[in-house]
């Protein structure tokens, strides 16, 4: 119940990021130098927990080089796409993850597709099929951006299985690795000439640290640990409310109307959720401190 209860508040938190990304964009802050900056101080700040675990660590390397590749791009490319991109359309084609993870976690964890856990996938897809209009979805043309929220979510979902896979490697350690892979790759963009380094107000400088202290560091350490105690098909299907988190807060905000199928969606995606819920918690174990 624990896991489930602390998936379900930090995706709710994910699906809130755009508004933080959108207010920063408007006050000339790119992607980039978001990342890099509020990625880096957390990364910075737990290396003590990564020189204190690292004797445990240092016989996977294999596994933090996975975690900082796989973690790190996924954090670059979805808040990329939420901070420059339509809110929605990001979050439908990162929402493919239950497909990826359920997929994933059948392939690489053994894990076993049952009848149940079709219909919540299948559910979660429909819902997030109709919340961008159904077949309206083919309106638009398949965009940069588009193709940056569809790699971040399945990096996402195979991130969450090397988490599921690698218990004897410490959980603090490989959160840490998310964020120095997100701040090192934003770095070399930055040094390619990506993005130009902005000229910023100080009090926009603090607002990045403590993007990274406060709000990106609770939502990933607190989806990371619970992924770790569920099924990756569970945990999947679970995150979707991140999508529902967004899409209310941007009909509630004005960004975006919701309409009858927008609703029928979510209801979808709440029974899918639901259904995950109710399923027993994996039998792994805890990853660590």
């Amino acid at each position: 119940v624990v896991p489930i209860a602390v998936l379900f508040c930090s995706s709710i938190l994910w699906g809130l990021t755009w508004l933080p990304l959108k207010y920063l964009h408007g006050q000339g802050v790119e992607s980039l130098i978001l990342l890099t900056v509020s990625c880096g101080v957390v990364g910075v700040l737990a290396l003590p927990v990564l020189w204190r675990q690292w004797d445990r660590s240092r016989r996977n390397p294999g596994v933090l080089l996975l975690v900082t590749l796989l973690g790190g791009s996924a954090s670059l490319a979805f808040n990329c796409a939420l901070m420059y991109g339509d809110v929605v359309r990001v979050m439908v084609l990162f929402y493919l993850v239950p497909l990826w993870s359920a997929l994933g976690g059948r392939l690489v964890l053994g894990e076993r597709i049952d009848a149940l856990r079709l219909v919540s996938v299948g559910l979660a897809l429909t819902g997030v099929w109709l919340i961008l209009g159904g077949w309206k979805l083919l309106d638009a043309p398949f965009s940069w951006l588009d193709g940056l929220a569809l790699a971040s979510g399945f990096a996402f979902a195979m991130n969450n299985l090397v988490f599921r896979a690698t218990p004897a490697v410490p959980l603090a350690s490989k959160i840490s690795m998310m964020f120095w892979g997100c701040s090192l790759l934003g770095l070399g963009l930055l040094a390619a000439g990506v993005e130009a380094v902005p000229v910023l107000a100080p009090l926009n400088w603090l607002w990045i640290v403590l993007m990274g202290l406060v709000w990106y560091m609770a939502a990933t350490v607190g989806s990371q640990w619970a992924v770790t105690h569920l099924e990756a098909g569970q945990a999947g299907v679970i995150m979707v409310m991140e999508l529902i988190a967004a899409v209310a807060s941007a009909a509630l905000l004005g960004e975006s109307v919701l309409t009858a199928t927008h609703a029928v969606g979510v209801g979808c995606v709440l029974v899918a959720s639901v259904l995950e819920s109710r399923r027993p918690a994996a039998s792994s174990q805890p990853a660590g401190n």
